[in-house]
């Protein structure tokens, strides 16, 4: 297993490696520069001059390409150009603890409420439940996210102010205590967190139903309730254990695509994570910002990628063979 794990490793280095460098020609390819923000009424054009020469950008492409390479080759993508020459790893990493605590939750809840829906939904095949249940997970799965969260604000943030429409926590809340201060941010992240939770929640509830519909008509099932066992055990115990053998995956490969929706949400609720660090770099044509959130972003889905295939042999004893 640990050789499998440092081969699809090795193997990413370049494939990330790719990514990266496409990304930096698409980005002088768009028009526009860093120094675009200071050709404006009452600024001397000498000075976005004084910014290209200062950063290097009259530089040919190629030119630019090779320097980026060699400080990327040492670690160093960078500072920002936008942020008052801070270090692009600073930026990220202000940034980022508050994108992961969100795609953590959506994680849980993900799989939590999608496999009992799914559970359910297989249990009670052919009911009206499960039909009400399959047209409302195809209903939320095909709902596009920023939409249903304007929806969500809509109805629970000002038709009936339940929950806060912005911001991570209360104006004040520093003096709060630890406790208070937690509860705070919870509630500010419950809007976000159960938009891209049901979205995700819906689709794997209908891969859990499929998953189950399928074991539960094995012999060992029905051998199970002959011996009289409670429906409950059949169930969760030897039912549940292999169905979620191929959902297991989606664990690992479901990780980019949350991490990609907390950063719509993040702009849409005004938190200050990766999400509004990246649309402000592309709008800043932040060329150091864009490419390091593209790494991390890159290295998710590799991670995510090797994640499933590694719980997926873990699970399953057969793969290893």
């Amino acid at each position: 297993m640990l050789k499998y794990i440092i081969k699809r490793l090795l193997i990413a280095v370049p494939l990330i490696f790719g990514v990266l460098t496409l990304t930096f020609f698409i980005t002088r390819l768009a028009p526009g520069d860093p120094a675009a923000m200071y050709i404006q009424p009452g600024i001397s054009p000498n000075v976005a001059e004084q910014i290209r020469a200062q950063y290097g950008l009259n530089d040919p492409v190629p030119v630019q390409y090779v320097k980026w390479l060699s400080n990327v080759l040492q670690g160093d993508f960078g500072r920002s150009f936008s942020r008052a020459q801070q270090p692009v790893f600073e930026v990220i990493a202000s940034a980022l603890p508050i994108t992961v605590t969100i795609a953590l939750l959506t994680l849980i809840a993900n799989f939590a409420f999608g496999i009992l829906i799914g559970i359910i939904s297989a249990v009670r095949q052919n009911t009206f439940l499960d039909r009400f249940l399959t047209v409302s997970a195809l209903f939320f799965y095909s709902m596009p996210e920023f939409w249903f969260a304007l929806m969500m604000i809509i109805l629970f943030a000002l038709k009936f102010p339940l929950f806060p429409a912005s911001g991570l926590n209360e104006i004040g809340a520093e003096g709060y205590t630890p406790v208070s201060f937690v509860l705070d941010r919870l509630w500010h992240l419950v809007l976000p967190v159960t938009v891209l939770s049901i979205n995700g929640a819906a689709g794997i509830a209908r891969f859990v139903r499929g998953s189950m519909l399928e074991v539960i008509r094995q012999d060992y099932i029905r051998t199970a309730r002959a011996k009289g066992l409670k429906e409950s055990v059949v169930i969760f115990k030897h039912a549940l254990r292999n169905a979620l053998l191929p959902v297991i995956t989606l664990a690992g490969s479901s990780l980019p695509f949350i991490f990609s929706g907390a950063l719509f949400m993040e702009v849409i609720f005004a938190f200050p994570g990766m999400g509004r660090v990246t649309v402000e770099a592309i709008f800043a044509r932040d060329y150091p910002l864009i490419i390091a959130t593209t790494f991390l972003s890159g290295s998710l889905i590799v991670l995510g990628n090797l994640l499933a295939d590694v719980l997926y042999a873990v699970a399953d004893p057969r793969i290893k063979l």
